[in-house]
């Protein structure tokens, strides 16, 4: 049980924005508190998945090489986003430029280049062990520092008077406690694993979507705010979803479950038909965009086929591709009607105008409705394999709106004077539509360090 505690800064959540805020907060002199809903075993929130976050930088360095300038990063932000907060994009990527520097100071390790597994990237650094590497850092660096953490204690209210919140209502243990502070940092994501929550921006589709990050991101603590006046940005039934394998998890999937391969073959529907160009997008984002596209189809299920070339060329997968020596039975063990399949995959082999053989790129099939206007290459060296494809959402493009403070705004004009926000509950402010690689991690870092020193110098420290 937890009993009434009084802190100076109170930090709610417990992936990366959290414990930035935390760190951040404490190293300013700070008495902290970090309560996070998850139980201490699935700490980390989605950072645990991740690999990498993106940074500017001016020149070259161990871990990143070229140049990336700042105001190269926020072009590429208002490109993907054109409709965020400028002022916002600008303070991201400006203070992205001391990003790893600050981790590295809070111990977490980075791959160098020219080590690891993973590749060189001018616009990303990689955290070297991944992810779950870099949380379990950043716990021992906070418990190390003096931060309280609280595990399964869920923020699911807040009392306020005028424009300061007073107590946060958690519920630990089935009891529900009051926990008050100088100032409190909302660092606990969104809503995208509150199924009931998903259905009233995305429908009856919603019920088809993988959640591919924490389970226990329900929202109640963005619907409290919400309910206390607080602004709202970006739209409940937008998000990030890409294409995920359907045999994998409901909840919790992480990066393993996406598919990469999509461009290599042809996606079919429950009937066998083909309905996008599979070649119309084939850097390695292409998983975002087909995330849409499945939530568009029938059942939000579609399947994709591959020949042997194909899948030689692939990465490798969490899940093992599905294998016929025919097309025909290939369709039976995906419960397609295997004659479709055959005709489907007749007219796609008949349009493919042939090109460079070391080119797959330059290979088409324009004939067709839809065309294939790269990578169509022939589907016909047995074995044939299939991957089941659904939509996965990583977060949702909704939350409230923060001044460049980070102060939680409210309708009524100011902010509250003493609530702060970080990560994908605040998101949507720079980020209401799209996605660039790394860039929920750079949120969430970034934002979590800056919220966590204005919450501190709130605090008077």
């Amino acid at each position: 049980m937890i009993a009434r505690q009084d802190c100076e800064v109170l930090v709610i959540g417990g992936g990366c924005a959290a414990l930035c805020a935390a760190i951040a907060a404490r190293r300013r002199g700070a008495n902290v508190m970090m309560i996070d809903h998850a139980p201490f075993t699935w700490r980390g929130g989605n950072t645990r998945h991740a690999r990498n976050f993106r940074i500017a930088h001016d020149e070259a360095d161990d871990y990143v090489p070229g140049r990336y300038p700042a105001a190269a990063f926020a072009a590429d932000l208002a490109r993907v986003a054109p409709d965020g907060d400028a002022a916002l994009a600008e303070l991201l990527a400006q203070h992205s430029l001391t990003l790893t520097h600050w981790l590295r100071a809070q111990s977490v390790r980075l791959q160098r280049r020219g080590r690891g597994v993973m590749p060189w990237s001018q616009r990303t650094a990689f955290f070297a062990g991944g992810g779950k590497a870099a949380m379990d850092t950043l716990y021992a660096t906070a418990r190390r520092l003096g931060i309280t953490i609280l595990h399964d204690a869920e923020a699911c209210g807040i009392e306020w008077q005028g424009d300061r919140v007073t107590a946060v209502e958690v519920v630990h243990q089935g009891a529900m406690v009051k926990l008050s502070a100088a100032a409190v940092i909302a660092c606990c994501g969104g809503h995208q694993a509150n199924r009931d929550w998903l259905r009233e921006g995305f429908g009856a589709a919603a019920d088809a979507i993988a959640v591919r990050g924490m389970g226990y991101v329900q929202g109640r603590l963005l619907r409290a705010l919400i309910d206390a006046g607080a602004v709202t940005v970006g739209d409940p039934g937008r998000g990030h979803i890409v294409a995920v394998d359907a045999r994998g998890p409901a909840v919790d999937g992480g990066i393993v479950t996406r598919l990469e391969c999509i461009p290599y073959g042809i996606v079919v529907d429950s009937d066998a038909q083909r309905f996008a160009d599979e070649g119309g997008d084939t850097a390695r984002t292409h998983y975002a965009r087909w995330g849409e596209r499945l939530l568009a189809a029938p059942g939000q299920r579609a399947t994709l086929i591959l020949d042997r070339s194909a899948l030689a060329r692939a990465a490798s997968t969490a899940f093992a591709p599905l294998r016929a020596p025919t097309i025909e039975a290939l369709a039976e063990l995906i419960d397609l009607d295997s004659a479709a399949l055959r005709a489907t995959v007749d007219r796609y082999n008949a349009a493919i105008v042939p090109a460079d053989a070391n080119a797959p790129e330059s290979w088409r099939a324009m004939a067709l409705s839809p065309p294939k206007s790269a990578q169509a290459l022939p589907i016909s060296t047995p074995p044939f394999a299939a991957f089941p494809l659904i939509p996965g959402i990583t977060f949702t493009h909704y939350g409230v709106g923060v001044d460049q403070a980070l102060r939680v705004r409210r309708e009524s004009g100011a902010p509250f004077a003493n609530l702060f926000a970080a990560g994908m509950i605040m998101a949507a402010n720079v980020l209401p539509r799209g996605y660039l690689a790394g860039l929920g991690v750079t949120i969430s870092a970034v934002f979590g360090r800056l919220a966590g020193e204005e919450a501190a110098r709130h605090a008077g420290r």
